[in-house]
């Protein structure tokens, strides 16, 4: 590819990965058959299906942008934050992250099922991952905020994460897929007969009280609606921390197993040791019995 990416075949990848998971495939080969004979046709067709984990972050990064730049942002702080920081202080930072990372994506799932496709906890695990890695490198942020995943991310903070291999085009990283925004709804049109001035009056006083009462209702949803994420994500925290002591104890009982069989080994070992000195000592007291017998 040329040193800048070309902005045309960009646009089309934008638009084929802002699809339907299902669409995907269809529409590109489409498009690459409509460009038969340019020089995009080759490119659009070779643009990979992603992975469903992948589709779910891309979805994100277009319906809820500000959550994905809050956890960009975010991760940079950290990022900067967590140098000479002691062990307590960088468990404390971890924790912060996966709750930021899991309530981020439950949001994923909820968008995702408004979208038709149901999020199984395999691939909320895979989101949560590429969410992490996205917070601990830098090439994984432009890589989730270009909005072209293929595959999932994963980063350890150790060793540096491959991005280029998991977008579409690798030479898309920095690139910002723009934000979807839903439609205004259009405006109501005044009907030919209007009602007398006390029918309007009253039915102003009515819209008051249900505007009233909608936006107490909305506020007790968006109240409840926290409750519910802060829940969720020190849910998925305690599974997680679970999951760690289950792997610690599943070790813990393997080295119990090898103890056992060392201790069996011990205890036959002991057992001879001690048949042989009740012989050894059986015959040095046959051995006086019969020195005493002749005089000795």
């Amino acid at each position: 590819m040329n040193d800048a990416p070309d902005e045309e075949l960009l646009d089309i990848a934008a638009e084929l990965y802002g699809l339907p998971l299902t669409d995907f495939t269809p529409e590109r080969d489409a498009r690459a058959k409509a460009l038969k004979g340019t020089p995009l046709a080759g490119p659009v067709k070779a643009l990979k299906k992603p992975s469903t984990a992948a589709w779910v972050v891309n979805l994100l990064v277009r319906y809820e942008t500000e959550q994905v730049e809050q956890v960009i942002s975010v991760g940079a702080l950290l990022r900067e934050a967590q140098t000479g920081m002691d062990a307590a202080q960088l468990r404390e930072l971890t924790k912060q992250r996966r709750q930021l990372t899991a309530a981020v994506t439950t949001r994923a799932r909820g968008l995702a099922r408004e979208h038709g496709l149901r999020v199984t906890e395999a691939v909320a695990t895979q989101v949560e991952a590429t969410l992490t890695a996205a917070m601990i490198d830098e090439a994984a942020a432009q890589a989730v905020r270009s909005g072209l995943l293929v595959a999932a991310l994963s980063a350890t903070g150790v060793d540096g994460v491959d991005a280029a291999s998991a977008v579409a085009l690798p030479d898309a990283l920095g690139f910002e897929v723009p934000e979807v925004v839903p439609p205004s709804p259009e405006p109501l049109r005044a009907v030919p007969d209007l009602p007398d001035t006390t029918a309007i009056d009253e039915a102003r006083e009515a819209l008051e009280e249900a505007e009233s009462a909608l936006s107490g209702a909305e506020a007790e949803r968006d109240k409840a609606a926290s409750a519910f994420k802060e829940i969720e994500a020190r849910s998925l925290q305690v599974k997680s921390e679970i999951e760690d002591l289950r792997r610690r104890l599943a070790d813990l009982e393997a080295t119990a197993l090898e103890v056992e069989d060392e201790l069996s080994e011990a205890e036959e070992a002991r057992d001879s040791a001690e048949t042989a000195v009740s012989e050894a000592a059986a015959a040095r007291d046959s051995a006086a019995a019969e020195v005493e017998r002749l005089g000795g």
